[in-house]
């Protein structure tokens, strides 16, 4: 178990670092930003590039919402979960602190949400409550349909993390105006640890809404497109 969670630890790391530090560092720098659509790319890519750094040790879940929806599909053991889900908040706590470190080492830092996820006035867009909880259980639903589906033992073999980092590419990409975009509660906890105020008191929407998603994909991918053999991670 240690190495799987030392695994889960270096993989939730990188993704909050590369994916919350790509907005944080790179998408509003005048003229030459990565914008929404260099963000969304770093966050597929930290997923791809640790799925098959780690994946093979862990499952390569880095997110509360993954690995409760393999434990809904059968596919994860539940005894599993906390220490799971402690270990990638702890993760994405410790790259929102380091990233803090690093954006606040230039004259003019201003701290402002840092990456963090938000509804209402908070939205990047002013996308209401309603609208940001719909988007982030429906998001979150599919990316673990492509999941469970690119790790399904009938898929090709060997491609899970290219078809996963895509999916989060292009949820980011839908995402992105809508709540900054989570699916992924620890994720949204590092960054908004050091925000602080009101981004803390909206974070409770951005752990139930990815759990609520997660956990439906994994009732119905194993109902509506069959079950594999395999009862291990993915």
């Amino acid at each position: 178990m240690s190495r799987r969670l030392a695994a889960e630890f270096f993989g939730t790391f990188w993704l909050v670092f590369g994916g919350c530090g790509s907005a944080v560092l790179a998408a509003g720098i005048p003229g030459v930003g990565i914008g929404y659509a260099g963000v969304a790319l770093a966050f597929g890519l930290t997923v791809l590039t640790m799925a098959y750094a780690v994946g093979h040790v862990s499952g390569g879940h880095f997110n509360p919402a993954v690995s409760v929806g393999l434990a809904a599909s059968g596919r994860f053991a539940t005894k599993d979960l906390v220490p799971y889900i402690v270990t990638q908040v702890a993760a994405a706590a410790a790259a929102a602190g380091v990233l803090y470190v690093v954006a606040s080492g230039t004259s003019g830092f201003e701290l402002g949400g840092f990456a963090s996820n938000g509804f209402g006035e908070l939205s990047p867009h002013g996308y209401s409550m309603t609208a940001c909880l719909v988007a982030e259980v429906v998001l979150t639903f599919f990316f673990l349909i492509i999941i469970l589906g690119a790790t399904d033992e009938r898929a090709p073999q060997g491609f899970a993390p290219i078809a996963i980092g895509l999916g989060l590419t292009l949820i980011h990409l839908i995402g992105i105006p809508v709540t900054n975009l989570s699916v992924n509660p620890a994720r949204s906890t590092g960054p908004a640890l050091f925000a602080g105020g009101a981004h803390m008191g909206q974070l409770w929407l951005f752990w139930v809404a990815p759990i609520v998603g997660g956990a439906l994909a994994g009732i119905a991918y194993p109902l509506l497109l069959g079950r594999t053999d395999s009862a291990g991670d993915n």
